[in-house]
């Protein structure tokens, strides 16, 4: 047993926190498409802290390699928008059940996989960005997924913009979302201790993401992380719902 777990279950969430942090690399997000499924479905005591503290500490590593491609212009607007979303992320978790987070997450993953194989393109504007800031804070708190709906709008940006903005739409969002729960007296600390445990997944994935960004395609990576984050979704709906 480690911290409570078995040993199985630790090395799992290694696993997928690793994978999650190299994807996210790669291509500016996945940490949390990847793990929160995983995460809910064999320790949901952890939902959503251990992935929210996670997602604030990744970014990090992106923002120390190139800060240069920021949209701070689009950000103004997404983060603020982000506050009222965090508010209803909060009465989410306040109504419903564990199972009930449990299917939310597994669907938000699913309809951000069908939403990013759909060929539209939304434009990027004030109220495009200030709604994707107010869902993102609605799903980042409620179940710890908040990059889909601002990486729709950024996805035909270069893939460096698409990287070192939705960094910082992490960091600072899902900071946001671990203050709301706390005033909301929701914040459990049991997730800490693993979140010491895995801190080395994530270094090694960031570094791993960043060596492979030369290296492998851009659009070879997006499908690969599309089909990852949808069996861990179907998985999770199905043990959730049956």
């Amino acid at each position: 047993m480690v911290l409570g777990y078995s040993i199985g279950v630790v090395a799992l969430l290694a696993c997928v926190v690793l994978l999650g942090a190299t994807m996210q690399g790669l291509v500016g997000l996945g940490l949390n498409l990847v793990s929160a499924p995983v995460v809910t479905m064999v320790t949901p005591s952890l939902m959503p802290e251990l992935p929210l503290v996670l997602a604030v500490l990744l970014p990090f590593f992106t923002l120390a390699r190139s800060r240069a491609e920021i949209d701070w212009p689009g950000l103004v607007w997404v983060l603020p928008f982000r506050v009222p979303g965090v508010a209803l992320g909060v009465l989410f978790l306040a109504l419903f059940s564990d199972r009930a987070v449990a299917v939310a997450v597994g669907a938000m993953v699913l309809f951000a996989v069908l939403l990013s194989l759909a060929p539209l393109e939304l434009p990027v504007r004030r109220s495009t960005l200030g709604l994707a800031g107010l869902l993102s804070g609605l799903a980042g708190t409620a179940t710890s997924i908040g990059g889909p709906p601002v990486a729709l709008l950024y996805q035909h940006r270069s893939p460096q913009q698409i990287r070192s903005t939705l960094a910082v739409v992490f960091t600072v969002g899902a900071a946001m979302s671990l203050v709301g729960i706390w005033l909301s007296g929701h914040l459990d600390t049991d997730a800490w201790p693993m979140v010491a445990l895995l801190t080395p997944c994530l270094v090694l994935g960031a570094w791993a993401g960043a060596r492979l960004q030369p290296v492998l395609p851009d659009r070879l990576v997006r499908y690969a992380v599309l089909a990852i984050c949808a069996g861990s979704a179907l998985l999770l709906l199905v043990r959730s719902l049956f």
